[in-house]
């Protein structure tokens, strides 16, 4: 079944296209977990959408509002692709905004290393309750 309208497309190939996820897969259990919603009401992955749409985007912490300016079903270079929508100035904002209040805080976690032997036997002490 083709889209006879050039101007819609479903929202999973335009995700890709558009390069905000690696393969259409992805995409689509993005869009089934609730983190691409179009006025805030969620989609489907078969949904269709054209140009004018204002999407929002939940990738990691960051959340990002666009507004979709061109529509396409095939992957294309990541500078075509970046043609393809507009940010809005609030998400800018707000995206900046949480990026300055992330770098300000502490690192809390360290990388996990495998622990040494010292490590390994207080671990097995602390089990077995030493």
């Amino acid at each position: 079944m083709k889209n006879s309208d050039p101007n819609q497309v479903r929202i999973d190939k335009w995700l890709w296209a558009a390069r905000f996820y690696k393969t259409r897969t992805i995409a689509v259990k993005a869009i089934k977990n609730g983190q691409v919603s179009r006025a805030k009401n969620t989609l489907k992955p078969a949904s269709v959408i054209c140009t004018g749409d204002i999407l929002s985007i939940k990738k990691g912490l960051y959340r990002i509002t666009i507004e979709v300016t061109q529509v396409r079903e095939k992957r294309v270079s990541a500078t075509l692709a970046q043609e393809m929508f507009e940010e809005t100035p609030a998400s800018i904002i707000e995206r900046k905004a949480l990026a300055e209040q992330l770098a300000s805080q502490p690192k809390v976690f360290q990388e996990r290393q495998k622990p040494d032997k010292r490590g390994v036997r207080n671990n097995l002490a602390l089990k077995r309750g030493e």
